[in-house]
Parts: structure tokens; sequence; C-alpha cells
């Protein structure tokens, strides 16, 4: 029996590359004594072992190896070589090898790395164990591979052998990194045989090594078995990837592995998930980056990744059953979920970052997603990564992207929220990106855009950790201090709102969000309000506790600016001392509606503080009026604890009385500029007995202390001034609605009641008075509206029809009240009104741009013809200065229009920051149908009974102050920053109760609004069609009242213009106020026909269009018409489908443009609005019109055509809008809408058929066709505006052809000569007109001509070498020559003065093909073309048939 030696080692399992040695030819019978020495109990295997160096060892210890592994193996094969008996010995040999390692211990000894024997430094510290060296001999290598692997199936159950080694894994790593395998494609067949038997943990080991065995030669065909296995089963997935992912495997195989692979990936563990998606990105190449990652944002169903929250409660619910340690073995799989997705994420944002295909692919697979629905949590993801890799191209495409999804609504905040809710553990890898792309989308000028910046700060906020909290806060203080409007309040109300979400959170930051205080210079007063909001609720609400360290900071702040001397200090301690109020004073949840819960305490400190403002405004009406205007603003938007507001009523009530209301006696005593009388009372008792509002007196008084106040340097401590009036009234009426529920009983005597103004005749009579008068007259006239404005304000939401009547009639006292101010503004200019909003601006800058336009209007006979219209006037309803102003085209040129019945004055528009804020509640009114009421005029004499309807007047006041709000808060104003060292003028006066609304709101109310305006639409079109009935189709002067025809055009205009700018409003087009806009265009729809409200958006729309377009026959004005069309426009493009109107749009603007338009007096429109609104018109016409160079040739040809051979006031037959008045508006809009169409051609290319290149090439014909005639006509029509539009069209439409026509021709000249030839002939003629245009321009000397010169010539010259170029692309050289145009005029003749210098300097060269020969040239044209000096390059005369005269 033979020996075995046990041995054992340390496992040290390192792979050692050894030089593979060369055979080495036997020596016959060299070796013969020694291999009769086997004769022992030793095998043929020990003994050659042990003389090649290795002692084989027992008792469990690692193999000795006493010379190095090479020589080792050299030794062996020697030994096996001359041995008498190869090569049998070689059978010989393994069957002793395989007698020896039948003991496992042994096996693993021989499996293990041998030790060397000696340490004498020829031996290497590290040796290979003994069959990994068996292995390097070649002609072993095959059958000991056998053995090992037949070894392996013994060992397949048992997880590990002794000593916790794994026999198969030991066994499989010998195989790894040979020098050289012999039999390859054997090895592999075996390895896969084995691996198609072995259990699930060796199949691991074996297919992971298998990059490291194999041959490169058998890559493919494993990796198409693993292709197989991977298919079948799924749990070798991530095994089988990584072996395919080192396998030098060929394209088409990769491609074949990477669709099988994403076919399964719905099947795959998530925990298996990352390797997936690390493999499919690892094999893409940069043509199929794009394919593959569409595939992959396919099949990547993250949201399955994770349980929705219902589900998640629901087994929350079935494991509180369970035992408790369920709970913790819930989170954590949630948390191994959220694991895995960053891993996948990870493995992405690698392949991104190092491969700028995938990059720009996953940017192009998100920007190919057209619809909301599509859009997955991976797209906004994958936007964060994209942004948080360093590649600036990836940074700023993630950004735009974002944008262009967000701006055209494809990604809305529900996905923004699902990744929140779903992925906060992931999300919080990327927050620098995610905080940057909110910091940009707020910064952006797009509303939408705003908004959606603020859900990622709000959901930052809600998600994240402390920290991120920290940065969100500090990043939207910095939006605050930067001063940018719109970034300002969405910053702003952003915090409110966390405040309100989260107090206890943000509490903790209130210290970054007191910061803000030292920028409130650059806010305005709105903005003011929202941070003294959210700062008092911080310091003063709930939260106390949290919040109270800024208490102390916030008192000093106000005292500090309620004692500033200047006004705009002191207005900021106003609001903020208001906001305090309202936060210490505000209701606890769960009060008693009757009782108050305040303690004794804080009741107190907010009655200091009151007294403390009311102290320090009192020596100031302005900033009095502020404290009442703001503590009114706080009554109505929050709700204050009942003492507080039984407080503030006693006093406002009592005060009010006190200071404005006095008793009627018999006379009133007291020297005025004015004399007083007692007027506007609409109660029918006694007017002795009775209150009237106390105005000339307090004005006279207040007059009076201002002047004492020049003169002394003592002030006042408090005075009674008018200015208080409207804003003081308004708190007593807030304050009493809250204390009785709405009721106004106890104050309803001030709607009635009269006031103590001046005699109203004194206004006819006003360029008698001194300008002390004047003056006093115009400001007892403002505060007289106010009062009145006010008065509405207060009572327009009383149901009692008595109620209803006085409030109609103080707006009829409104309307002629403003006829009376238009009258007295006139005759004192530079006059400065009061002030009447108090949170504005400062009433200095904005008196001084008001009192600029009233130095101008004053005419002779003016104050005459406005008093006639005066008189005309029944019922105090008159015109205000706005509704003339659409039909009143003639006052933009007196000198040039003389119309009499012009309605001459001031208007009362530059003056709207003057006069009090209408609430929008006072709307209403227009649903007012029919009333009946005493009827009292302006003398207050009592006229008959009778049914009355809301007079045309006070409906034109209503709209234009309806519309003036609308285009405020409905239409995006753009965000421009101020110019430096400049102040824009502050849009937001007189629209402060406005601002605390939403836009939602707004625009909810006006479509409760819409039925009554529609009724007023179709009034107004009846009292027009009547008009047109009686005067036989045709408005006669003689028969219509002039100032009722103005009304009434100035109403329909309005509520076409009002329509229009509710259905322009941006926000229908987002998906939460779809079922608004549905409710909207129901309204318009139901007029026509009272159908299904179950209509889909395209047929409401349909319907709306259809009962718009009845209105188009009753147009009194061109004006009016151009609203109805926009109007139509809107509607047709909120159906999402404009194109299916467009034919009937442009039919109607056709229409109007046929139409004669002539003013209430007879005479035709005309002046610079009525030519503005015609451009405007024409546009929308040739816009709308399906083929645009036609239309443009049929007005040139035949219209204008038509227009030279009429006389000079005559229009044209065909266009009656268009005579030679307008001709600069057609000739301006179809020389721009023409280069706008050529811009639409597509450019040509070289892969287009015949027949496309010849619809292109039909297209530029046509095209340059009209270019040359509207060229030409410059030659007729020479003015200099002519010139100018025809110069700067001329040249971009010179571009657009040379951009998109030259390619072209490129292409198509071979296939098409004669028509490129037609078509460069053509343009030459228009190209040289231009040249002679260039001369003429320079002739007379006309900067505003010659500064289109340059760039002209330069396209011209620039044209000429691309024909040069084109012929040459086309070997068609010898058609072209050139020469030296001479300078000629508009009429063609010769530029004498410039004759010297032809050569050099105005060289502009026109060209021909070679195409036309001489002898098709006319004589005329011929002798031209010889007095040129020309350059012939193929013998042929120059071709001259397009010079241009006539």
């Amino acid at each position: 029996m033979m020996r075995r030696k046990r041995r054992s080692s340390v496992d040290k399992e390192e792979p050692l590359s050894t030089a593979a040695k060369p055979k080495k030819g036997r020596s016959a019978g060299r070796q013969a004594k020694e291999a009769v020495a086997v004769e022992t109990n030793e095998s043929v295997f020990a003994v050659f072992v042990r003389k090649a160096g290795v002692t084989l060892k027992h008792d469990a210890q690692s193999n000795e190896i006493a010379v190095d592994q090479v020589v080792f193996q050299k030794r062996i094969q020697q030994q096996l070589q001359r041995s008498p008996q190869f090569p049998a010995i070689i059978q010989e040999f393994i069957t002793g090898m395989e007698a020896h390692i039948e003991n496992p211990d042994t096996l693993r000894v021989c499996l293990l790395p041998c030790v060397p024997q000696t340490s004498d430094g020829h031996i290497s510290s590290f040796q290979e164990s003994l069959l990994r060296m068996l292995l390097g001999v070649e002609m072993l290598q095959t059958l000991i591979i056998n053995i090992l692997l037949e070894k392996v199936p013994e060992f397949m159950l048992d997880s590990t052998g002794d000593g916790g080694l794994s026999f198969p894994r030991m066994i499989i790593n010998q195989l790894k990194w040979l020098d050289r395998i012999l039999d390859a494609k054997g090895l592999s067949l075996k390895l896969m045989e084995l691996v198609s038997v072995a259990p699930v943990e060796v199949q691991r080991d074996v297919i992971t090594s298998l990059p490291e065995i194999l041959d490169d030669s058998q890559h493919n065909d494993v990796g198409r078995e693993l292709n197989c296995l991977l298919l079948e089963r799924t749990q070798l997935t991530v095994p089988i990837l990584d072996a395919l992912s080192s396998l030098n495997l060929s394209s088409s195989l990769l491609t074949e592995v990477r669709t099988a692979v994403m076919a399964t990936m719905a099947a795959v563990q998530l925990e298996d998930l990352p390797v997936v998606v690390k493999f499919i990105l690892h094999s893409v190449s940069s043509s199929d980056a794009y394919e593959v990652v569409c595939s992959l944002r396919k099949n990547l169903e993250l949201e399955q990744c994770v349980l929705p929250a219902a589900l998640q409660a629901s087994q929350t619910l079935l494991k509180t059953k369970r035992a408790a340690v369920s709970a913790p073995a819930a989170a954590a799989a949630a948390s191994s979920s959220q694991d895995s997705i960053s891993l996948v994420l990870d493995g992405i944002k690698s392949a991104v970052r190092f491969q700028k295909t995938i990059a720009e692919a996953w940017l192009k697979a998100i920007e190919s997603v057209e619809e909301e629905e599509e859009h997955k949590v991976i797209d906004l993801l994958m936007l964060f990564i994209l942004h948080s890799t360093n590649a600036n191209q990836s940074r700023r495409g993630a950004e735009r992207m974002l944008k262009l999804k967000v701006r055209t609504g494809l990604i809305q905040e529900p996905l923004l929220q699902r990744t929140f809710r779903d992925y906060v553990q992931v999300l919080r890898g990327y927050f620098s990106s995610i905080l940057a792309l909110a910091q940009s989308l707020l910064r952006s000028p797009d509303p939408g855009l705003v908004a959606f910046g603020g859900h990622m700060y709000r959901c930052s906020f809600t998600a994240f950790d402390s920290y991120c909290q920290q940065e969100v806060v500090g990043s939207l203080v910095t939006h605050v201090c930067s001063g940018a409007g719109g970034e300002v309040d969405m910053a702003l109300e952003l915090l409110c709102g966390l405040v309100t979400e989260k107090p206890s959170e943000m509490a903790l930051y209130a210290v970054f969000v007191k910061g803000i205080l030292d920028y409130m210079d650059n806010l305005t007063s709105q903005q003011i309000r929202k941070l003294f909001q959210l700062l008092s609720r911080l310091a003063f609400g709930q939260q106390q506790q949290q919040g109270s360290h800024i208490q102390d900071d916030m008192h000093i702040v106000i005292r500090k600016q309620l004692s500033s001397t200047v006004p705009k200090y002191k207005r900021i301690g106003i609001i903020g001392a208001v906001m305090i109020i309202g936060s210490m004073g505000a209701r606890s949840e769960g009060t008693d509606s009757q009782n108050g819960s305040l303690s004794q305490e804080t009741l107190r400190q907010v009655t200091a503080l009151m007294e403390l403002v009311k102290s320090s405004s009192e020596s100031s009406p302005e900033a009095a009026a502020l404290y009442y205007d703001e503590l009114a603003n706080l009554i109505w938007s929050s709700t204050l604890d009942p003492q507080v507001q039984e407080m503030m009523g006693s006093r406002v009530l009592d005060d009010f009385q006190e200071d404005f209301v006095v008793d009627l006696g018999p006379d009133i005593t007291g020297s005025f500029l004015l004399p007083p009388r007692v007027m506007y009372n609409l109660d029918d008792d006694e007017s002795q007995g009775g209150i009237a509002i106390n105005l000339l007196p307090l004005l006279a008084k207040d007059t009076q202390s201002k002047g004492d106040e020049l003169t002394h340097d003592k002030k006042p401590l408090k005075r009674v001034s008018p200015l208080c009036l409207s804003p003081f009234f308004r708190l007593l009426r807030l304050c009493e609605e809250k204390r009785h529920q709405g009721d106004l009983e106890e104050i309803d005597a001030l709607l009635g009641c009269p006031l103590i103004l001046a005699d109203m005749d004194v206004v006819e009579k006003v360029e008698s008075l001194s300008k002390a008068e004047r003056d006093f007259l115009c400001a007892l006239l403002f505060h007289a509206i106010n009062w009145f404005r006010e008065v509405v304000n207060a009572f327009c939401k009383q149901t009692e029809t008595e109620m209803k009547m006085k409030v109609m009639t103080r707006l009829q006292n409104i309307t002629y009240l403003q006829t009376l101010l238009e009258k007295a503004l006139a005759e004192t200019p530079g006059f400065v009104p009061p002030v009447s909003n108090f949170d504005g601006e400062s009433s200095d800058r904005l008196a001084l741009s008001s009192a600029v336009p009233a130095l101008k209007p004053k005419k002779d006979g003016a104050g005459k013809k406005r008093k006639a219209a005066a008189r005309r006037s029944s019922e105090g309803s008159s015109q205000p200065a706005e509704a003339a102003e659409a039909d009143e085209t003639q006052q933009e040129h007196p000198e040039k229009e003389k119309d009499k019945d012009v309605w001459p004055g001031v208007s009362l528009s530059v003056f709207r920051p003057f006069f009090r804020e209408l609430d929008l509640e006072v709307l209403s009114v227009l649903q007012s149908g029919l009333l009946s009421r005493s009827l009292l005029d302006s003398e207050l004499h009592t006229k008959v009974r009778e049914e009355v309807l809301l007079g045309p007047a006070e409906l034109v006041f209503l709209l234009e102050d309806l519309l003036h709000k609308l285009e405020f808060r409905l239409t995006a104003a753009p965000t421009k920053r101020a110019p430096f060292l400049k102040t824009r003028a502050d849009r937001s006066v007189g629209f402060s109760h406005l601002q605390q609304r939403s836009t939602k709101d707004i625009a909810s109310y006006c479509v409760q609004l819409l039925p009554a305006l529609c009724t007023h639409l179709e009034n107004c079109h009846n009292h027009f069609q009547a008009l047109l009935s009686k005067n036989d189709g045709c408005v006669d002067a003689a028969a219509a009242d002039l100032q009722e025809h103005r009304l009434m055009s100035a109403s329909y205009q309005l509520l076409l213009q009002v329509l229009n700018t509710v259905f322009s409003w941006s926000g229908f087009s987002q998906p939460g106020h779809r079922n608004l806009l549905k409710k909207a265009l129901g309204v318009l729809a139901e007029r026509l026909k009272e159908g299904d409200a179950d209509l889909t958006l395209e047929q409401f729309v349909k319907h709306s269009f259809e009962y718009l377009l009845n209105f188009r026959s009753t147009m009194p004005s061109l004006n009016t018409a151009l609203c109805l069309s926009q109007l139509l426009s809107t509607v047709a493009e909120r159906g999402g489908n404009a194109a299916a109107h467009r034919d009937q749009t442009a039919s109607l603007a056709r229409h109007f443009l046929s139409q004669v338009w002539v003013t209430a007096s007879g005479e035709r429109e005309r002046g610079n609005k009525f030519n503005e609104a015609l451009h405007a018109l024409l546009t929308i016409y040739l816009e709308q019109v399906d083929d645009i160079l036609k239309v443009v040739e049929e007005i040139a040809g035949e219209g204008i055509s038509e227009l030279l051979n009429v006389s000079k006031d005559e229009s044209s037959a065909s266009w009656p809008t268009l005579n030679r008045q307008t001709f600069l508006v057609f000739y301006k809009v179809l020389l721009a809408e023409l280069e706008k169409a050529v811009r639409k051609i597509p450019a040509g290319k070289s892969s287009d058929d015949s027949e496309a290149q010849s619809e292109k090439l039909l297209t530029w014909n046509l095209a340059v066709r009209d270019f040359h005639i509207l060229v030409n006509l410059v030659k007729v029509f020479d003015s200099r505006s002519v010139l100018n539009v025809c110069l700067k069209y001329g040249r971009l439409f010179l571009e657009s052809f040379l951009k998109l026509g030259m390619p072209l021709l490129d292409y198509s000249f071979k296939r098409h000569k004669e028509d490129v030839q037609s078509l460069l002939k053509t343009f030459q003629l228009s190209t040289r007109q231009l040249h002679h245009m260039c001369g003429h321009s320079k002739i007379r000397q006309d900067t505003s001509l010659t500064n289109h010169v340059p760039a002209l010539k330069k396209s011209l010259e620039l044209f000429l070498y691309r024909v040069k170029a084109m012929l040459a692309l086309n070997n068609c050289q010898e058609a072209f020559w050139m020469g030296n145009l001479k300078n000629r005029n508009l009429k063609g003749e010769e530029i004498l003065s410039q004759r010297s210098q032809d050569s050099d300097e105005d060289e502009d060269e026109e060209e021909g093909e070679g195409l036309p020969l001489p002898q098709q040239l006319s004589d005329d044209e011929a002798d031209k073309s010889d007095s040129e000096a020309t350059k012939k390059t193929n013998g042929g005369d120059e071709d001259e048939s397009a010079d241009d005269s006539e």
C-alpha cells in the first residue's frame, strides 16, 4: 500500500500567473536509472513530486515546496518525458494523484497553497497549490481538470467542508487565470454541464468565475448558453449578468442578451435590479443609446417597487395583530427597497457621468413623452440625477427640460408629490440639485414655473430633515431679499404657507426670517404685509414658546418705524403693528364666538399697541388713513377675538360720528372759498333734522391748517382731515359687518344721507374762479367721488330693493361728478389730487406723474362743448373719459382732423390711483335687472316712478373697472427689472384689496358674472341692430344720439375685452381649472341653445364660437370688430384645436376688412388708433388664412392697383379699408407676414424627391413674385415710411431666401432648370430695385433709411456669391457673369454725383444665370445693357433685363 500524507494549511487562494514554458525534447535513455528506482512502496505520483521539490506532508499540514513553482513544473515535465514508459507513465501518474486526493482532507491540502521549505531568499514567499502547479503542466492539464470537475459533485450538497471552506469553490478557483488551456471548448462544455446540474450556490460560483477561466474564443458560445439560462432561472440573474459584463461578446449577441434582460425586468427581484440596470447601460453603444434608454425607461417600473400609502396602511393594520417583532422587520423591508432604488439610480448616475451619449439619450427620451399620464417618477428622478452630475451640458439640459415640461403642463404637482412621498430616502441624496432647480424655477418670469418651483420647496421642507429645512428657509429668505417682484411674492407666500402648515418646525428658523427686516426698502406694501404676517405668527402665534425669542426684536422694529418722520418707514411701522395686533388678538380654535378667550394681559398689550399706533399717526392724515385701511383689511381677512372686535367697533362708531357727521340745521355757518350746499340726499323725509357728511367745512379747515403749518413750525397734535373720511368709513362698515353678521342697519342712514358740498353750478363758470378756488373745487370733487365709491362698496351686497335703488343712484352720482371733475381739471393745470390709496407709492411721486397730463388739454371752445354735452346728460348719467377713447381717434391728430363732436377734456384714467378701490362685489350690480325707484335728479326734484335699467354710463363705469382689475390680476405682466437708478411705476396702486384674492377666486367670480355680461352684450347688439334697420343698414348721423352712440359703442367694446381677458387667463390651461373653463364656455354655449351639460370641451368651444359669431353684424367700430376677432381666436385656442376654426376667423376678419367704417357723425374712421386696430386685424387675417401667398398677391396685385386708379380720398373697391392713409399699414403687414411665411417653408434637402422639390420651388416662386410686386410699389408710394419698411423687411426676406431657398436651388437645379432660372430672374428684379433704394437713401441723407443700407448691401453681396456657388456645385460656372451696377434713384435715373465712385463704393453685383439669351432681351433693355461695364465669362452679353425703370 502507498502511504498518504495529510497536511493542512492556511487558506490563501490568490491566483498567480506563471509564464508557460515550451516543451523540451526528451533525450532517450539518459534517465533510465532514475526511472528504475521507482520500485518502492511510493507511487509514481509521490516520487515524481518529491523529486521535483515538493514534500507531501501528513497530519493536516501544508505541503512544503523547496524550489520555485516554475522549476517544479519543469522538473515534473522532464521526469514524465524522460521516463522509458512514456506516455503510459502519464496515466500511472494521474492514477497515483487520484488515489492521493481520494481522502477529502488530503484533497483540501492539495487545493491550498504550498508553504516554502526554507527562507533562503531563493524561493518566493507565496506558492500556488500543488494541483494548480500541476495544471500548468500541459500534458497533465486536461486529465487533472476532468478529475477535479468530477470531484465537484461529491461536495455539492455540503455547504462548506472542514474549516469552513467550500470544496467546489476551491476546485473552481484552481481553474482561474491559467496561462493556457489546451481544450478550451471541452472545458467550457464541462463547466456548463456542471452548471445545469449543480445547486444554486455552486451555480453562482461557477458562473461568476467563467470570465476568469474561459478562453476568449469561447466567450460567445458561453454567452448564448448563459442567455438561455437567464430566461429559465431568474435567481441566477446577478451572477449571469456579472459574467456577461466581463465576457467579450459580439455586438449582435450583446443586443440579443440585452433584449432578453429587458424582457425579464418585471420578474427580477428588487435587490437584483441595480445589477440588471448596470448591465443594460454598461452594454450600450452610441448608436443604440436612445433606443435602449427608451426601453429601459419603459420597463423600469419604480412605482411598483414601493407600496402605495393605502396598501402600506392596511398591511400595517394586519401586522399589528401579529407579533411586535414584525414592526422592525417591516421598517427594514421599506428601508431595503429604498436602498435598492438608490443603488439603481447610482448605477444610472455612473453611466450618465461617464457616457455622454447616455445622458443625451435620457434627455431625448424624456423629451419624447407627449402625454402627462405617460410621465413617470423615473423621469423626475433622472432630471435630478442629470442635474447633479458635474457636466455642464447635462446640468443645463436637465434644467431646460424640466422648465419645458412644466411650462407645457406635462410634469405637474401630483407627480412631484408622489415622488417625494415614496422616495424620500432616495431624493435626499439629490437635495442640492432639487434646491438649485427650485431656485432657478422661482426666478423664472413664467408664473407656471414659479408655482412649480414653490411646490419643490414645500415638498423639500415637508419631507427632509432639519438640515434641509434650514437650507430651504435660507434659500427662500434669499429670494425675498432679491427684490425681484414675482420671486419675492412666491417666496413670501411659501414662507407664510409653511408657517401655517408646520408652525413648530418653522419656529426653529424664525431668526433666519427675521433677517428680512434689514431688506424692507425693496419690498412693496403688500409684500411687507405678508412679511409681518408670517413674523407675527412666528412670534405671537400658537407656538409662542419656540418663536417667542423674536418678540422683543419685533417690538423694537415696530416702535422705531412708528417714531420715524419719514413717511415710508412710518408706513412700514403701521403695517407691521396691525399685523402683530392680528396675531396677538386672533381667536383661538374652538373658542366660543361670543365670549373671547384672550387673557387680560394679552388684551392689555393689544390695546396698548393700538393706542401707540393711533398716537403716532394722529399728526399725519396719510398715516392715520393708512392705519384705518390696514385695520379694515385685518378685520376683513382674519378672525379676531370677540373682545378685540367689540372694543374696535364701539370706538370706531363713536369716533366717526364725532369727526365726520353733523346734524342738518337751517344754515351752515362759516366762511368758505365756495358757497356750501347740502346735496345728494336720497332719504324721502325732511332734509331738516337729518344728518349729513361734513365734507366742505372739513376740507376748508384742512386747507387752512396746511397753510398754517407752512407759516408756523409747531404742528397740531391732531386734525380731522377729509383724507380719513373714506378709510374710516370702510373700517366702520367692516366692523359693523363682523359684529352683526353682515347687517348694516345701524349705519344704513349713511347710504342716503347728503353731503355738504359746494353748489355745482360753479363748475359752469370754473374759468372765472381763482386758482385756490379751482384747486378747492377739484379736491372737493375727488373727496365726494371717493366717499360715494366707499358707500357703494359698503352697501352693494344688500338685498332690499330700496337699498339697491340707492346704490344705483350713487353710481349715477359718481358718473355725473366725474364729468364735472373732468371740466374742472381741464381748467386747473398742475393740480395735485388728494391721496386715496395710502399703502402704495408716496403721494409726491404719484402727484408728479398725474399733474403733468393736466397741463395739456386746454383748447379754445372746449369748455362750451363739454357744457352742452353735460346738459344733455340726464339723471346725472354721463360719459367718463375712457368711454369715448375707442371711437375718438381724431384726438390724436387735431390739426388734421376737424371733428366738432370730439369729447375733449382730461382723461380720468390718468388719475385712477387717486380714486378709492371698488371691491369685486360691487360688480354684482352688473347682474341687476329692472328696478323701480323714486327717481331723484341732481337738483333733488322727484320724478315720476318708472322702470329703469342700469344706465349706459354706469355700465361703462363698471366695465372699465372690471377690465382694469382683470388686466391686473389675470394677465401675466412681463417681469422686467427696473433700470439702474430709475424707479418703475407701481402697477398695484389701487388694487391692494384685489391682491389679497387668488387669481382662481377672481376667475371664478367672473364666470359667475358671465350670464349678466352676455345679457349686456346682447342688449348692445340689439341696440345697434335696431339702429341699422332703422337707417337701412347704415348709421345716419342726423338720427343718432351721439352721446348714446359713444356710450353703447364703449360698452360693446369693453364687454368683448372683458370676455377676451377672462378666456385668455393662463390658469385655464392647468388641469385643475379645466372644469371652470368648461363652466365658462357652457355659459356662452347655453345662450345659443340649451343643451346637455355633459358635452366635451371641443363641443363647448364649437357652440361658444357660433354664439359669438352672431355679433359680427353689429360692430359699431373697427376697434370693436378687432376685439371680437381676438375673442374668437382666444376661444378657439381653448379647445386645443384652433385650426378647426381658422377658416371662420379668417372669413370674419376679411369681412371686417372689406367694410366701410364710419363714426357716429357719419365720417370715415381714421387716426392712429384706427390704424393700430387695422394693423392687428389684418395680421389676424393673414395668420388665419390658409394660403397666405395667394392673399398677399390678391391685396398687393388687385387692391393696391385699384387704389392707384382712384382719387386721393377714395378707397380700393375690393378692400374698402385700404386707402392712401392706410396704405402704410397694409404694406407693413403684408411684407412682415410674407417674410414670416417664407421662414416656415422647409429647407431643401438632398434626399427630397422630384415632386417635393417641385412643390417647394412653386412655393418659393409665388413668394418671390409677391415680394417683387411689393418692392415695385416703392416707385409709386415713395414716402420715407414706406421706404423704411421696404428696406427693413427686404433684408429679412433676402436672408430667409439665402438660408432656406438657396439649398433648395442647389439640389433642384439639374432637375428643374427652367423653374430655377425663372425664380432667380424674378428675384433679380427685386434685388436691383433694393439697390436703387440704397442709392436713393444716400442721396437723401436720411439716417433712418441709411441705417438699413450696410446690412442690406451685405446681404445683396452674399446673394450674388451664393448663386455663383450654386452654379459651381452644378458645374455651370460658365453661365455666370458679373458687372458693376450703376447707382440709380427710385425712378431708374443714374445718380451723377456718385459716378466717380462707381467702381469701389456702391458696387452691388447683380447676377444673370446666363440662361436668358441676348436675343430674348427687348431692344430697350439691350441698349441699357450695352451701357454697363461688364465682365463676360462665357461670351454672352450681360443680362440687364431686370432694370426696373418705368
